[in-house]
């Protein structure tokens, strides 16, 4: 089943986190890359020409302000990260980037999809040609939303102790193995402090 680029926001009882995954039938030349408070959705080292065929491809997919977590499938990652490093609110922060950025214009009208979390709450989002639709997270669950097919808000068995098991999970366990064309992944997880942790797959997968 190819439901393309997808996202899981929740908590357990070792912490908090949000994962992402990338899968991809078109631009399956990409890595998630590490820096300081974010991770980021980028063409392989030779394919970076890819950029101009899509401007969608190239993106920080998570970012961390203080205790919250933000993930997403663009650009409007920072738009969130922006407003609630300036004192917005959660909630409101990811509706307005998402009414802002609306549905990216490809061929596919593509979905935007989000998440938020901290200790205290979290909310998962989307916004289609069609709908936006926002919910919260309830604590100890976990949900996930993909741009295709399951663009819905759906709670989601999900395990995890740290970003590494989170991005194992998201990648082949769970019903997330049944979803086709990994091509990399990455995750936040916070007990004590944020950890982060990405993978990519071999371009071929």
């Amino acid at each position: 089943m190819y439901v393309g680029r997808f996202l899981v926001v929740g908590s357990n009882e070792n912490g908090y986190y949000v994962a992402y995954r990338v899968s991809s039938r078109s631009f399956p030349n990409r890595v998630a890359k590490i820096f300081k408070n974010k991770i980021s959705i980028v063409p392989k080292e030779g394919h970076e020409e890819e950029i101009f065929k899509n401007p969608y491809i190239s993106y920080n997919c998570i970012r961390i302000v203080d205790d919250v977590a933000v993930v997403s499938n663009g650009s409007h990652t920072d738009i969130i990260a922006e407003k609630i490093e300036s004192g917005m609110n959660m909630k409101d922060a990811m509706t307005l980037a998402l009414l802002v950025f609306d549905y990216e214009k490809d061929e596919y009208n593509t979905p935007r999809i989000a998440g938020v979390i901290n200790n205290k709450k979290g909310y998962i989002g989307i916004v289609t040609k069609d709908f936006i639709r926002i919910e919260k997270i309830k604590p100890m669950k976990s949900y996930y939303i993909a741009v295709y097919k399951h663009n819905v808000p759906k709670e989601v068995k999900f395990e995890a102790k740290n970003a590494k098991e989170a991005v194992d999970f998201i990648l082949n366990k769970g019903i997330f193995k049944k979803f086709t064309h990994p091509v990399t992944a990455a995750a936040a997880f916070k007990k004590e402090k944020w950890e982060m942790y990405a993978r990519c797959l071999n371009a071929e997968n």
